[in-house]
């Protein structure tokens, strides 16, 4: 049964720089509310409950902000703007959290690998808090409907534009219905020129628990990193991986243009 979902949160976030040089790039708020809260509350609605963080240094304002806060709770007890918890008292009082550290930035499949202690023998999720994405049913809960179907590991995708390609992990595959793929092969940000299609892979995945080995296996790609597309791309050669076209708005929010965006977008929407 599919209930567990990783969030890796050990880069830098140096594009953010000075705001992340003493706070987690993934603490930076969409109006009132950080992205990862945003990101776990996606991971709630699709049923995944056991809620795993791949850490690093100077991550510890995520460990608080899932607890409680004693001092603060006190101080505005009684008040107006108690309410203001209930979104996040209901996070915690419904998920369980787990936490690792990735101790070398070595990319997102060492990343992932360093999550195995955290998810055991399991298929699980991974959600990238930097894509925000929004508009209707959550991405993630899309994607279990589909694992519950098909049993094997699904990426999320979506058309970018091809002088675009070598910012993503790109796929090529057959569809199988509409905006469904089987995936034959995979390349992490391959030139323009080079790129099979304009299918970019965004962060959320779905996988299962034989990517543990494959990733041990794989060498270093692009940037000297273990990318998880090359993991994946091992993986489709030995069996069935998916590429969905989800349903719904990406604002990439690693970026300053989409985090201003993704604000403006959310703030628009508070006030309609």
């Amino acid at each position: 049964m599919l209930t567990k979902c990783l969030f890796p949160a050990a880069g830098y976030g140096t594009r953010f720089l000075p705001a992340t040089k003493a706070m987690p790039k993934e603490m930076l708020p969409i109006v009132n509310k950080p992205l990862i809260q945003y990101g776990v509350e996606e991971a709630i609605e699709a049923g995944l409950t056991d809620i795993g963080f791949i850490s690093g240094r100077g991550k510890r304002a995520i460990e608080d902000h899932f607890d409680i806060s004693y001092e603060l709770e006190h101080q505005i007890a009684g008040s107006s703007k108690e309410a203001l918890l209930d979104d996040i008292r209901a996070i915690i009082d419904e998920c369980t959290f787990s936490y690792t550290r990735q101790v070398e930035m070595k990319g997102l499949g060492h990343a992932i690998l360093t999550g195995e202690t955290l998810i055991g023998d399991n298929p699980f999720a991974v959600l990238l808090a930097d894509d925000f994405c929004t508009n209707g049913t959550g991405v993630l809960k899309q994607m279990v409907g589909l694992f519950n179907e098909f049993q094997c590991s699904i990426v999320a995708i979506e058309e970018v534009p091809h002088e675009e390609t070598q910012n993503y992990g790109v796929i090529e595959g057959e569809e199988i219905k509409e905006g469904l793929y089987r995936i034959s092969s995979m390349v992490e940000k391959p030139a323009p020129e080079d790129a099979p299609t304009n299918l970019a892979i965004i962060g959320r995945y779905i996988l299962t628990p034989d990517i543990f080995d494959i990733i041990r296996e794989v060498a270093p790609g692009a940037g000297g990193e273990i990318q998880i597309t090359d993991a994946i791309n091992e993986q489709a050669k030995k069996t069935m991986v998916l590429g969905y076209k989800f349903k719904g708005k990406r604002f990439d929010c690693g970026s300053i243009n989409g985090f201003v965006e993704a604000t403006n977008y959310v703030f628009e929407g508070m006030n309609k």
